[in-house]
């Protein structure tokens, strides 16, 4: 099963982190989407859609450190839905995008290199290996279907 959420957007404010008990840090953020279409009078429309964006551990610090309001960023991560009572005790319920890999989409002043580097961005855990020759299907096509 895939849980897989690429969003590309301009952030709505500069990112809020908290520690938590042990140190953790976790970064939140709004994201704004945009998506244009034409109207049924052929006017152009723009329709907004805002994400709540949350980073943990090292990908959180290094938001704090390099993310601003306003930022276009590319943010890949899987969604999260859970519940709530706050003091009224009415049930809420958030739609998160928990991030797993950040990248900043235009150029800093301060840096010619404009995102984080990938090797940061995702989890520890190891790449298949690339394909060889002996793993190529048999027949005069290359193609697995």
């Amino acid at each position: 099963m895939i849980n897989k959420v690429t969003l590309i957007g301009n952030l709505g404010g500069d990112p809020e982190v908290r520690r938590l008990e042990g140190g953790v840090a976790v970064a939140r953020f709004s994201l704004a989407t945009n998506e244009n279409y034409q109207d049924k009078d052929g006017n152009w429309q723009t329709q907004t859609e805002w994400h709540n964006v949350v980073a943990w551990r090292g990908l959180a610090e290094r938001v704090e450190r390099l993310l601003k309001k306003g930022m276009l960023v590319y943010v890949e991560g899987k969604i999260s839905y859970r519940k709530y009572t706050p003091q009224d005790g009415q049930e809420r319920y958030v739609t998160d995008i928990v991030a797993n890999s950040i990248r900043i989409l235009e150029k800093r002043e301060s840096s010619g290199d404009a995102r984080f580097p990938p090797a940061e961005n995702m989890p520890a855990t190891p790449a298949a290996p690339p394909p060889t020759a002996t793993d190529a299907p048999q027949g005069g096509d290359d193609l697995p279907f």
